[in-house]
């Protein structure tokens, strides 16, 4: 029986801790530079994302197979996409799109450039 602080999903349990790891594809990295390339906070995020996405797949078997720099960018991704719904797809002001944010959300990836000493741009505001 699942304890008050675990969920049932697709037969596992899961802790209320355990999360759901966010991947952008490449498709969906370039849809959002070019969707937000005029914008003040979310486009220094996209790029940021898409040359840290570039350096992964110059670097290793791909973006798409090392999470290590995926879950580094795990809240820039967040940030970009918010919950994935169509009112975050649209481009747009996005007001909600904070340099505060963005700021934080680079945190752990600028810790992943370091530790793996990569030389990919991280995008200033």
């Amino acid at each position: 029986m699942a304890g008050r602080h675990t969920r049932r999903v697709l037969g596992h349990h899961h802790t209320e801790r355990s999360t759901i790891m966010r991947f952008m594809n490449r498709w969906a990295i370039t849809d959002a530079v070019r969707l937000y390339e005029d914008h003040p906070v979310l486009g220094p995020a996209t790029r940021t994302l898409e040359n840290l996405a570039d350096w992964a797949n110059a670097n290793s078997d791909g973006w798409c197979y090392w999470p290590a720099p995926c879950k580094a960018a795990a809240k820039l991704q967040e940030l970009i996409q918010r919950d994935g719904t169509w009112r975050y797809a649209q481009g747009g002001e996005r007001p909600d799109a904070t340099v505060a944010e963005y700021r934080k959300a680079l945190a752990p990836v600028k810790a992943f450039r370091t530790r793996r000493g990569a030389d990919f741009e991280i995008v200033a505001v």
